[in-house]
């Protein structure tokens, strides 16, 4: 909590930077709410992010399997997993995240660099 709250609140979904969690079913209002829970596509893309990225102040600082913690507090928070699911290298890949279908892909020929 000490190394999240100060950008995404206690649980979260209270900000001042990205809210993490809610946002389900708003993807197509005029008002969308892009989170993990509602927009995201891959379980595992949360993972390498936290993994990578976080938190802010120290970037790539948190241990796996404090990331695999955070990536399952998450997943639960946004209704995708219960409470007491185990998260790790072999389950993450497995979860379907709701927004799973919600990309396209880019019809675009792929240009070859020399």
């Amino acid at each position: 909590r000490e190394k999240c709250a100060m950008c995404h609140g206690e649980h979260g979904s209270e900000g001042p930077q990205d809210v993490l969690v809610g946002g389900q079913e708003s993807l197509a209002t005029a008002k969308p709410v892009r989170t993990i829970g509602s927009f995201w596509p891959y379980a595992t893309t949360i993972y390498d992010y936290l993994y990578r990225a976080m938190p802010l102040s120290s970037p790539g600082s948190l241990p796996p399997h404090e990331v695999y913690a955070l990536t399952a507090y998450l997943l639960f928070r946004n209704g995708i997993i219960g409470e007491d699911e185990v998260i790790d290298a072999q389950t993450l890949p497995k979860i379907t995240m709701p927004n799973r279908k919600g990309f396209c892909p880019d019809p675009r020929p792929e240009e070859k660099v020399h």
